[in-house]
């Protein structure tokens, strides 16, 4: 199993995750031609997609879903509250396959875990996805890790986690109070101190990749995060555990 992150910021966020035989995306936050061409730069067709799983409904994840789903008639997967969020949004209907937080189904030869998290959407949910062998964690977007957060991502050889935002230079930055508010709370995003703790309460000697997402552009840098993630390797015993961030590679990294 190999994944590459595409995007992963507020201005866009898209992952692919492949196996021999299945190959998907989670979240459509490009647009379908800048999703097309960074598909490309990695060697894989957009034709060739099994399927594209949505997170959740805002628009830095769902932008490009009305031209792919046209051109390509790609099956999409989400949760009922997001499926409905996603077509009030674009003023459209798609066909959808619908699942509930907590279960799990196929793609291929690809089984996804599905699991809750806190954030101010409709109906938002992390995934583990697994190929029988190695299993790959994505939980961005969340505003606290719960303990439901907590027992899905332990176990994981490769984690997609957010760390979103340095606390201080949050609340220090130019920008309007509800907004600051809005990422603090536990609906929002996570700080690298909560990233932090949840890296340090889900590590084991299985993981081996970890990409530091969603970073914010004015209020965190990959060198505060990275620190902040190898200190919660280091307190676990894993240092050599990689550390990949948004910038540094879309290249296929091997889970």
């Amino acid at each position: 199993m190999r994944f590459s992150v595409l995007a992963s910021s507020s201005k866009g966020n898209c992952i692919y995750v492949e196996s021999d035989e299945t190959r998907v995306l989670i979240d459509a936050g490009l647009s379908h031609r800048r999703t097309k061409n960074k598909l490309e730069e990695i060697g894989v067709d957009f034709a060739s997609l099994d399927g594209i799983c949505i997170t959740h409904e805002h628009t830095d994840h769902t932008r490009g879903i009305p031209v792919m789903y046209k051109q390509h008639q790609v099956p999409l997967f989400a949760t009922d509250g997001t499926s409905v969020a996603v077509e009030l949004s674009a003023g459209k209907s798609f066909e959808w396959s619908v699942f509930e937080p907590g279960m799990t189904f196929k793609i291929g030869n690809l089984l996804f875990e599905t699991f809750s998290v806190s954030h101010d959407a409709s109906d938002p949910v992390g995934y583990v996805i697994s190929d029988g062998k190695r299993r790959l964690g994505i939980a961005t977007d969340m505003g606290m890790a719960s303990d439901l957060t907590t027992y899905h991502l332990k176990g994981c050889n490769a984690l997609i986690l957010e760390f979103n935002h340095d606390a201080t230079m949050l609340e220090n930055a130019d920008r309007p109070w509800s907004l600051k508010s809005r990422i603090m709370s536990n609906k929002g995003h996570l700080s690298n101190e909560q990233a932090y703790e949840l890296l340090k309460g889900i590590a084991g000697k299985e993981l081996e990749t970890v990409f530091l997402a969603h970073l914010s552009e004015e209020c965190n840098t990959p060198e505060i995060a990275v620190n902040y993630a190898k200190e919660a390797l280091s307190s676990r015993g894993l240092n050599n555990t990689r550390i990949y961030w948004p910038n540094l590679t879309f290249e296929l990294i091997k889970v």
